[in-house]
Parts: C-alpha cells; structure tokens; sequence
C-alpha cells in the first residue's frame, strides 16, 4: 500500500474567496489541472478560516491576518 503525503496548505487572502466565502476544488492555485482531478466541490473558507477537500485532503486557509468582511 503506497502513502501519499497531504499537499501542502493553500494559503489565501481574504480577496481570493468567492462572493460566497469560499472557493472550488480543483484550483489552479493550488497547481491542478482540472481536467485530471476529482469533481469540483465548494470549500466555505470564510465560516472558519480553513477548509479541507473531501475529495483530495488539500486544505485551503487564510493567512495570518487575513479576514473576511461580511456584505
């Protein structure tokens, strides 16, 4: 049985959510290409600061310092 390692974390600002707080997976800012990856899934960034793919275990977080300013 092989082992993958966890991709590493995406960190992102506040201005790369969605109008929805959040963003996809596959990203290309996390380096994918999306014709060769798993389903694209929404990811709420915002409600936590951080989210985890179900599909591929990339976590998306903000950074130090980043926030998200409601409407």
């Amino acid at each position: 049985m092989s082992t993958h390692p966890a991709p590493a974390p995406i960190e992102l600002h506040a201005a790369d959510l969605n109008s929805h707080g959040g963003v996809f997976c596959p990203s290309p800012m996390a380096g994918m290409a999306t014709w060769n990856t798993h389903p694209k899934v929404f990811l709420d960034v915002a409600r936590t600061g951080q989210a985890k793919c179900p599909y591929c275990s990339t976590v998306y977080r903000l950074k130090d310092g980043e926030h998200v300013h409601s409407h």
